[in-house]
């Protein structure tokens, strides 16, 4: 089955089957909830301390397959809205925000080069996956909700560019796949206003392993690690996002071939600057050619 994903900030992706060879013409529609609580603030150059948010996430995915070169190629679009509340230290000052709206967009375009050619769904069922090898490029959108005079915002007000390369294999009833990636980000020429907010790159590694059911019921365990991104402000230097690890599980259970629900979750395992939350995920997904 497909796996869609709502994200919620750069740098923590945990979604497995990104690179799964499939059908082309296949189409795919998600709807997400997730919560998450804790201190999802992420940006480092934010005088922000002791943050305990709470974000209730709606999501919405779609995923077209096609052919290119006889190879899968596939496209993804991802959109969440949050409701966002709670209370941080600001400067030295508590106070309590909330923001409720669009979050940036998320577009993925891929191919996979290796192990995985373009075929048709009655082609698709004698084919047996061992390595694939793909790439991609993840494109964040600024759509998102962005106040100029704002600390706290659901949009980040740049765009961001994640070239990507993965690669899976299995094994039987297991399935193992890891990625790659490196976050670019343009400029923010209006934080706090007028002044200029700059990011060096983020890079970010993750993996997955799946045990897949008769049912093809499927349940994995998730992990990412992501570092780098120091960011000036009117180039001074703010903070980075050093050596920050996460770690989850998902659960995927199929009604029949077009209907099915995943259950997710992940947790900071090792924070150093934001990212120190919990996230709870369900969605439903809904596929057809």
């Amino acid at each position: 089955m497909l796996s869609i994903s709502a994200h919620f900030a750069i740098g923590q992706d945990l979604e497995p089957r990104s690179y799964a060879n499939l059908p082309t013409g296949t189409n795919a529609l998600a709807l997400v909830y997730a919560y998450s609580k804790g201190n999802i603030l992420t940006d480092p150059s934010k005088p922000i301390a002791g943050a305990e948010m709470k974000a209730h996430n709606l999501g919405f995915g779609y995923v077209r397959t096609f052919g290119l070169f006889q190879k899968l190629a596939r496209v993804q679009f991802t959109i969440p809205y949050t409701f966002l509340s709670g209370k941080a230290t600001i400067n030295g000052r508590d106070t309590a925000a909330a923001r409720n709206g669009f979050g940036d967009a998320r577009i993925r375009v891929g191919i996979n080069l290796f192990g995985s050619p373009a075929l048709s769904p009655k082609e698709f069922r004698n084919y047996k996956q061992k390595t694939i090898f793909g790439i991609s490029l993840v494109t964040s959108v600024p759509l998102g909700l962005y106040y100029k005079d704002k600390l706290i915002n659901l949009g980040s007000n740049r765009w961001a560019f994640k070239p990507e390369v993965g690669i899976s294999r299995r094994f039987r009833n297991f399935y193992a796949e890891a990625y790659a990636g490196i976050w670019f980000f343009t400029k923010n020429k209006s934080y706090l206003v007028n002044k200029l907010q700059e990011q060096e790159p983020v890079f970010s590694l993750q993996g997955h392993f799946n045990y897949y059911f008769k049912n093809q019921m499927w349940i994995g365990v998730n992990g990412n690690w992501f570092d780098g991104g120091e960011t000036r402000v009117n180039e001074v230097p703010t903070g980075n996002l050093q050596d920050n690890w996460r770690i989850g599980a998902t659960w995927s259970v199929p009604v029949n071939w077009q209907h099915s629900f995943k259950l997710q979750f992940h947790i900071g395992a090792f924070t150093n600057t934001g990212y120190d939350y919990n996230l709870v995920a369900l969605s439903y997904q809904y596929v057809f050619f």
